[in-house]
This record gives structure tokens, sequence and C-alpha cells, in this order.
């Protein structure tokens, strides 16, 4: 994986890349069949960014009629460089470079003939010139389109579970430089940690669990004005279906608009660990939640779908 993960950071780090450029890789890795992949260019206030979005068909999945499950892996993030405020590869890139090296590793899995059973859908967006903010305690980076439109792009209804990977180190809160797993999210529902997910990832890492707090603030959408760790759980916002997010993070608050940042074992780790995750969850082996434990929560105290939504205004409250 790191082999991918090294061509793929020199591949962002370019002021000119752009998603044609990250698909063509895709397509020169994946080999005759191609990588399928889609681009989307999309314009906002503060610039652009192209949306790439890989569907890696599984031998059982939704797309040749089976049964198998389909996962989503979004690598989630402001932008890869933040041009011309600051010259290089930024560390909010790690998102996008895990999600990208995950798609180059699972279209060559397939092209030796080693096919998943489920359907995987990777999708990330590339910006080398994206804004920065203001974000205690350390500056974001900002994005040229918003996080509904992200989540429009990178979220699909096909995702029936969805792993979001998201630099995570801006913040006093992860002490600890590697990977961290948060608790499910589903529906406005922060669940407990699932413990299959939690002990696949001990075991790729090779270290004990790591875990972070999720708050209710951090579930809901972005510019209802509440502080959020990062967009991590933004995703799910947008779709019924379990969110898990993988933290790249470190042990000090490093600024996502830091050079210099991006820690190339961590991306790799990342990437290794979305591919098991595709594995197992396609094969039926691993869930992201306890289904009758959830239905059970709702029935008892109800929906928390309005957490996905803006809510009441103050004039309407």
């Amino acid at each position: 994986m790191l082999k991918y993960v090294l061509d793929i950071l020199d591949l962002l780090d370019d002021p000119q890349v752009n998603g044609k450029t990250v698909v063509e890789y895709l397509d020169s890795v994946a080999g005759t069949e191609g990588s399928s992949a889609q681009v989307t260019t999309v314009a906002g206030e503060r610039g652009s960014t192209d949306f790439v979005l890989v569907r890696i068909p599984g031998s059982q999945g939704r797309t040749s009629g089976g049964s198998a499950r389909t996962l989503g892996v979004v690598g989630r993030l402001g932008g890869i460089g933040a041009r011309p405020e600051v010259t290089g590869l930024v560390s909010d890139a790690d998102g996008a470079a895990a999600a990208v090296a995950t798609a180059a590793k699972l279209l060559d899995m397939r092209r030796r003939g080693d096919v998943l059973p489920g359907d995987v859908i990777v999708a990330t967006h590339i910006c080398p010139d994206a804004p920065t903010e203001p974000h205690e305690p350390v500056p974001f980076m900002g994005s040229p389109v918003d996080i509904a439109t992200m989540n429009r792009h990178e979220v699909t209804g096909e995702m029936e579970a969805v792993l979001s990977i998201d630099t995570t180190k801006g913040n006093r809160i992860i002490n600890h430089k590697g990977l961290a797993l948060s608790p499910t999210v589903k529906e406005g529902w922060v669940l407990r940690v699932s413990e299959q997910l939690g002990e696949l990832l001990a075991v790729v890492t090779g270290e004990p669990l790591v875990t972070y707090p999720v708050t209710t603030q951090d579930i809901t959408p972005y510019g209802n004005g509440a502080h959020h760790i990062n967009s991590i759980l933004q995703p799910s916002t947008a779709t019924a279906a379990p969110v898990v997010g993988l933290a790249v993070t470190s042990a000090a608050a490093v600024p996502g608009c830091q050079t210099g940042a991006s820690h190339e074992t961590d991306i790799a780790s990342a990437a290794r660990y979305a591919v098991e995750v595709a594995k197992a969850y396609g094969s039926g082996h691993l869930d992201f939640h306890d289904a009758v434990e959830f239905d059970n929560l709702v029935n008892r105290y109800g929906s928390l779908a309005h957490l996905q939504t803006f809510g009441r205004t103050p004039q309407e409250s």
C-alpha cells in the first residue's frame, strides 16, 4: 500500500493536478478494463474543485444483480493545497490520498483476479488551491464548495455503510499519532463503537484501538453555527446508512493548512484498513452497527433524524 501512497502524494503535490490527472493514474493501475472513474467539476464562490468517484464492482455486488452489500469510502477534506497562501501539499490532503490509494489497491486487486464480493464506491475531491479559514485551536482548510455540495457528490444512495477518512489533527482531543475510530453515527444517533471495526483496526495497525469522542454538535450539518471537530462525520447528515469516521491523527495540534505534516505510513494504514473493511463488509462478516439494537432505540425514544437537518431557526424557537 505504501507504494500507492507515495505515487499518489507525488501526484497530488502538483499545483496543476486535477480530477482528470487522478483518473488517468487510476486507469493505469486498473489495466485494460480501466477504472470507470467519473470526474465532476463544481464551481463555488471561492473557486472550483473536481469530484472523483470510482466504483469497483464486486463478484456478487449490486451492480451485477447480486446481494453482497456496497461499502462507501469517502476521502473527506477541504482541499489538498491552499495556494497561493501556502506552497505544497497540506495536511488536509490525507483523506483524499487515503481514498485514492484505497481505490488504486482495489482496482489492482481486481486486475489480478482478487475480486471482492461486494461493490465498493470511493469518492473524494481534488482542489490544489482551496481557501483557509479561522478555527480553534488551529486554522482549518476551507473549501470552494459547501458541505451540502460535497455530500451530494461523495455520498450516494448505493452506499449501505460509509467509512469517512479525514485528517483530524487540528484539535487537543485526540493526542495520538496514527489512526482513531469514531462511534457509529446513524440518522442522528451516536451509537457505540463497533467492536468488529475496532478489532479490525487494532489488527491492521498492530496497536491498541484508539477511539475519540463524538458530540451531538459534530453530527449536525455545517453552517448551523455550532462548533464541529471537523467534517469527518458530515456524510452522516446526508444518508440513512451507518457512518464511521476514520481519523488520521497527530499527538500535537496541527493546522489543516500546514505543509510538510502528512505522514505516509499513517495514510497507508488508513488505506489498508479501508480495504480490509471492504473485504469483511461485502462478505457479510462485519457490521457497522447492531440493527436490532438501533431499531429498539428508535422504537423507545423516537427518531433523531432532525439532527441531520438545520433544525429550527432562532426565530422559530
